[in-house]
């Protein structure tokens, strides 16, 4: 299958492998599915640099290790091992162990700001999930997180070579005209980019010589969902990627959750539909605040967000694993983006803005001494 291919919608299903080129393959995951315990499981890169074996995230699921190892296995043969983390949910870690199976030397790298999230997922995802008690409908948070943790099994983030990038002195990073921070493998053949949006520790990854560059969930939708998401870096990344495409520095663009292969003017349209999108979204976000704020200017997060779940479907604002969960903590993140603030940790609390500390003014002057 080639990536025009699966670009054009052909059907696909978990494991599938698209042939980037002779060095390249991109194994497909699939969707969340809650209500028949189906985990997401994320896309992963294969790609091999020389006699370096390269895997940009491992999924999860014994049937997406399987479809590693082959993927793996088509590609070879090699003599290293180097499997890059792009961030620490779930279904983006779940056969980090493979790195100690595949043969040779391997090294395994993770962001150091996403270790805790490795260590307690649902830990992660009671925070997350409290953000929007009440807001939407929802088992309690620790119910919640529970069940979408044990979806993920077997659950192996970690081997005998895992290290974190951030114990590899920095580099700066020139691709074209954009100038970013990370760091380099196979002299410059495999860049590691940070990008920090969709959570606190993530990474894109660019393969220099095939030109993928692999957003990984930076492009996960207009809007970024998760608790530590840093918006204005989500939306940095999508035009610094954007640049790299005109300028020619990139040609395939691939992701963690979309299962297609982007080529050229196709990646850049797409990269500024989201940019589009996320400006759209936020315009209305704001408009909606105002009609739902009382007198007082208070908005109660329940209401907002069930009128943004219908602003986000005239607007046709997609994303990964859409459900009234992620759409709930798009809602709240949302009103955040807006300056708003919870007025207390009460589920449902109402959200309003603070307002400017003023200087008080100034009393009348003082009277001239006699």
């Amino acid at each position: 299958m080639t990536p025009d291919e699966t670009a054009g919608g052909l059907m696909a299903a978990l494991g599938d492998l698209i042939r980037i080129d002779d060095r390249t393959v991109l194994v497909r995951g699939q969707e969340l599915d809650l209500g028949h315990d189906q985990p997401d499981v994320a896309n992963a890169l294969v790609h091999r640099a020389g006699d370096l074996l390269v895997l940009v995230d491992t999924g999860v699921t014994e049937a997406f290790r399987t479809a590693l190892r082959e993927a793996a296995e088509g590609l070879g043969p090699w003599s290293r091992v180097l499997v890059l983390t792009t961030h620490g949910h779930a279904d983006h870690i779940g056969n980090n162990d493979l790195a100690d199976e595949l043969g040779g030397t391997a090294e395994h790298y993770v962001p150091a700001l996403d270790l805790d999230q490795m260590r307690d997922p649902v830990s992660y995802w009671v925070r997350s999930f409290e953000r929007i008690a009440g807001v939407a409908p929802l088992p309690p948070p620790p119910v919640l997180a529970g069940k979408l943790v044990s979806l993920f099994e077997p659950m192996r983030p970690f081997g005998a070579t895992t290290r974190t990038y951030e114990e590899r002195p920095p580099e700066r990073i020139r691709i074209g005209s954009i100038r970013f921070t990370g760091w380099t493998f196979a002299d410059g053949a495999v860049r590691v980019l940070r990008s920090q949006g969709h959570c606190a520790g993530h990474v894109i990854v660019h393969l220099r010589d095939p030109g993928v560059l692999h957003l990984s969930d930076e492009g996960n939708g207009p809007c970024g969902a998760m608790a530590d998401a840093d918006q204005l870096k989500i939306q940095t990344t999508l035009g610094a990627v954007a640049r790299l495409f005109e300028e020619g520095e990139a040609a395939l663009l691939t992701d963690g959750h979309t299962f297609a292969v982007r080529r050229g003017a196709e990646a850049v349209s797409h990269l500024d539909g989201l940019l589009e999108q996320a400006t759209a979204l936020q315009a209305a976000a704001l408009r909606l605040a105002g009609e739902g704020a009382g007198a007082d200017g208070r908005v109660r997060p329940s209401a907002f967000a069930a009128r943004y779940a219908e602003v986000t479907a005239e607007l046709g604002v997609g994303g990964a694993n859409p459900n009234p969960m992620f759409a709930a903590m798009m809602a709240v993140n949302q009103l955040r983006e807006l300056g708003l603030r919870p007025e207390s940790g009460e589920a449902d609390a109402p959200w309003s803005r603070p307002a400017p500390d003023h200087p008080a003014p100034p009393g009348p002057p003082a009277p001239p001494e006699a």
